[in-house]
């Protein structure tokens, strides 16, 4: 089942041009913890001859010490589990990626950790992939790890699903154990977008139907999983109808040649099709289709290609160049998004961050946290923040107009990443559900002014001879700080507590409003001290 070919001896361009022509099929393993994630992977190359003998005799040495197989058994997982801590604790914590070939197709596996706080990584292993394993172990059956991934799956638009019920030589390969499995299992998904689903009974310790047929289960008369790899047709699955094409460089390199430099998100482009920039709705024809290899006739979906245009129409970076058809994407400043939180720090609506969708990066929040969905058991409640790992059906406002798609239609202008705008890491990941109408209108509340300024609205009085002094000073640190602050010398309670009802800091000098929050003796407490007060107390965060 190797790509070993006579072409390699004979012929090897010939045999590297029928390579690359292969279709590439992406695919993640996924369940609970134990379930024999890794140990498939490992079986499916070894079985497969795609792994070196220096790589065999490494797993061989390393079993003795690591595995968990038994005496004299190879333990194939940890071909996948390289982090010292997985081999310790024999389980799977990072997202690992083996790559292995077949005379019809290329494979690149993500083989996803089960545990509940690797909920994020399961999720960025499969957001790449065309086709997900799910593993069950024929011992216990659908369990909560079980049902999170295939939600997950769902969630991320995977349309083929192969579940794979191991361990079946633990239950004396057992027709009625399958049978029971696969009807709880169909149970449980009726209410997701899963519809393309193959079931296998396997061992994957042993070999069972994972490269060969099984003769422990002769009851079972369907193909074993690489047979379904190497069959499941995936090219339908591509969107060739919605034409998208996300700018990523605009190339000017002389007075004669301008050209928008991108990747074909979806669809086909075609010389002297006519296209439209968004957000901007100008329109102009092909001129040119230009790649490294020469001018084209068109591009599709995952082509790098250079677009030249008839006219001299203005499209800079992040946007986006769409084809002539019925299918128009949106452009809006507004959209409700499911979104996976990935890092300790709380999403928090009103908070800033930087939202990456495609090629265009704008500053938005999250503006209303509709529900949290409990992906062990898919209820949904009730949230005013997004933790590590949770998963929240929310609205998301930029602060300039994006184009997008629903996610469901279209991954590619569907999806969006959330940045922390100070460590400038991703905090987060979003799939579009559509436009946010006008029904999630609501006032400004309090608690959003202090999401969005990170503090407590309040009035505090400044007293004492240093007391201009200390306010300016302690404003310019506020300020810094990034919050929002102004100093009053002299106003009553009425300007007071309209600034307090903004959202706002208000230092007061030269009066002792009859609301003022806190007071502080500036002959007593320098800015300093008066900043980390403030501080401790949660005035500000």
């Amino acid at each position: 089942m190797s790509h070993q070919s006579d072409l390699i001896s004979t012929d090897i361009n010939a045999y590297l041009a029928q390579h690359e022509r292969k279709e590439l099929l992406r695919f993640l393993t996924c369940g609970n913890v134990d379930d024999g994630k890794s140990t498939l992977i490992g079986r499916l190359l070894h079985d497969s001859k795609m792994i070196y003998e220096d790589q065999l005799a490494a797993v061989q040495a390393d079993s003795v010490k690591s595995g968990t197989t038994g005496a004299g058994k190879i333990d194939l997982a940890l071909l996948v589990d390289g982090l010292q801590a997985e081999r310790e604790q024999g389980i799977t914590i990072d997202v690992a990626y083996r790559y292995f070939s077949t005379s019809t197709r290329k494979f690149i596996i993500a083989d996803t950790p089960g545990h509940e706080q690797y909920t994020r990584n399961m999720a960025t292993g499969a957001s790449t992939c065309d086709l997900a394993v799910v593993l069950i172990d024929a011992r216990y059956g659908v369990q909560t790890q079980t049902k999170r991934h295939s939600f997950i799956v769902s969630l991320l638009g995977i349309k083929h699903v192969i579940v794979a019920i191991n361990k079946m030589d633990l239950v004396s390969y057992s027709e009625e154990t399958f049978n029971k499995i696969k009807v709880d299992y169909l149970a449980f998904v009726k209410t997701l977008d899963l519809h393309d689903i193959h079931f296998i009974p396997m061992s994957a310790l042993d070999g069972d139907n994972v490269v060969n047929p099984s003769a422990n289960m002769p009851w079972f008369t369907g193909k074993p999983m690489m047979g379904l790899l190497n069959s499941i047709a995936i090219a339908g699955d591509h969107n060739f109808v919605d034409a998208r094409f996300p700018v990523q460089y605009v190339n000017r390199p002389n007075l004669d040649f301008r050209g928008f430099c991108g990747t074909v998100a979806s669809g086909v482009f075609h010389k002297g099709d006519i296209i439209t920039a968004l957000p901007s709705g100008k329109s102009s024809k092909i001129k040119a289709i230009v790649t490294y290899d020469g001018e084209l006739e068109q591009a599709s979906a995952a082509m790098a290609a250079t677009l030249t245009l008839e006219d001299e129409i203005d499209i800079s970076r992040g946007d986006l160049i769409i084809g002539k058809q019925a299918n128009t994407p949106t452009v809006a400043d507004k959209f409700k998004a499911t979104i996976v939180w990935m890092t300790e720090q709380a999403m928090m609506p009103g908070r800033q961050y930087v939202i990456k969708l495609a090629t265009r990066s704008v500053s938005g929040s999250v503006s209303m946290i509709h529900h949290r969905i409990d992906v062990n058991t898919l209820e949904h409640h009730d949230a005013n923040e997004l933790k590590l790992n949770e998963i929240g059906s929310c609205t998301v406002v930029v602060n300039a107009p994006v184009v997008f798609d629903p996610y469901q239609r279209n991954k590619a202008t569907g999806s969006f990443i959330v940045i922390d705008r100070l460590t400038n890491a991703t905090v987060g990941a979003g799939m579009i559900t559509g436009d946010a109408s006008a029904e999630d209108w609501s006032p400004v509340t309090a608690e959003e002014r202090a999401t969005r300024f990170g503090q407590t609205a309040s009035i505090i009085l400044l007293s004492g001879g240093n007391a201009k002094q200390t306010a300016y000073r302690l404003e310019r640190k506020l300020f810094d700080t990034g919050h929002a602050v102004t100093v009053l010398e002299h106003a009553g309670d009425e300007l007071a507590l309209a600034i307090k009802n903004a959202g706002l800091l208000c230092l007061c000098l030269g009066h002792k409003p009859s609301a003022a929050d806190l007071a502080f003796d500036c002959d007593q407490y320098k800015a300093d001290d008066i900043y980390g007060t403030l501080v401790n107390r949660g005035t500000v965060f």
